[in-house]
């Protein structure tokens, strides 16, 4: 029943296709999070139920968080800001791909995410996580984060090894069962994103 709102509104009137982005967390140089996302992004791809896009930190060039004003004001007055605000705004649903550093993610995600508020709200978002436990310990973090920030976390994610994915703990090679929980996640974050789209949508009629 919630996938029908990715689709169309309750009134039937049709919707534009959802924009998912799949968010690469880390800007480390040599990192493993660029193999994943791209390797996500083509079984994401298969699917005709959203737009997705690989979206990098590291062509943001967001230095240490220095806007003056809290995010949850909204004026930002630093170029790079509203750059970011745009992007992230343009999203229905998010996929965040984090290695995990000391039981976390990614210093530069968090500050990724901190720099906006709002643009992040009612929408919804999945995990893919990579480190020797298959980044949950990261994810947990990032379920926090985003209780904080209204954006609804599904529960099924992708969790990788850098035992048994990678060889030599640098290329990239996922088992074949990892798809089931691809298409798993998949089915919730579109599921919830087309249903928080409608919310957004009501509510944007409602300020007016």
């Amino acid at each position: 029943m919630l996938k029908a709102f990715a689709k169309m509104s309750m009134q039937g009137e049709v919707l534009h296709m959802l924009r998912i982005a799949i968010i690469i967390g880390s800007t480390r140089p040599g990192r493993n999070g660029e193999q994943v996302a791209r390797w996500f992004y083509e079984q994401a791809k298969k699917r005709n139920d959203a737009e997705y896009e690989i979206v990098d930190l590291a062509d943001f060039h967001l230095p240490l968080l220095d806007e003056p004003v809290p995010a949850s004001m909204g004026q930002y007055s630093k170029e790079h800001t509203k750059i970011w605000s745009e992007k992230i705004a343009s999203f229905d649903g998010y996929v965040f791909v984090t290695p995990e550093y000391n039981h976390a993610t990614t210093g530069a995600l968090k500050n990724a995410i901190d720099f906006l508020s709002r643009e992040w709200h009612n929408k919804a978002c999945g995990f893919v996580g990579y480190g020797s436990l298959g980044g949950a310990r990261a994810v947990e973090n990032l379920r926090l984060i985003m209780g904080e920030l209204q954006v609804a976390d599904v529960r099924t994610q992708v969790a990788l090894s850098l035992y048994t994915d990678f060889e030599n703990f640098s290329v990239f090679k996922p088992g074949p069962h990892h798809q089931a929980s691809v298409n798993e996640m998949l089915d919730q974050l579109i599921a919830w994103s087309g249903a928080l789209k409608t919310l957004r949508t009501k509510e944007t009629a409602i300020a007016r």
